[in-house]
């Protein structure tokens, strides 16, 4: 095909803010993890889908198949669907309440819109 760009699993993006790699990169409602530390505006390659493990909100039991958000002010991913975060994905593995990280598959696709 002549229009064919790229498969899409990763991308590379200009960093909208000082990134480190594995941690969670938004722009818009595209949401990914970065491949590598990136400064702001640099280019960063940003995974958009997988499994991995991912910063959560300490104080949140997840359960297997929970869907997954990202909290824009904190980066960090949630079950809660409040207003402003992002759907990202879905919970792989239960994780206890309090625990830093869970299991996240990303969704690979980006939402219509954030949570309403």
């Amino acid at each position: 095909m002549k229009n064919f760009v790229q498969k899409g699993g990763a991308v590379n993006i200009a960093a909208p803010y000082d990134v480190v790699g594995g941690s969670l990169v938004r722009v818009g409602v595209l949401c990914g993890v970065a491949v590598h530390d990136a400064a702001s505006g640099a280019d960063v390659t940003v995974a958009l889908e997988g499994v991995f493990d991912l910063e959560k909100t300490s104080a949140q039991a997840w359960t297997v198949g929970a869907a997954i958000y990202m909290v824009p002010a904190t980066r960090l991913c949630t079950t809660v669907a409040t207003a402003g975060n992002l759907l990202i994905g879905v919970a792989l593995a239960a994780a206890s309440n309090p625990s830093a990280t869970g299991t996240v598959r990303l969704n690979a696709a980006a939402p219509a819109a954030v949570a309403p």
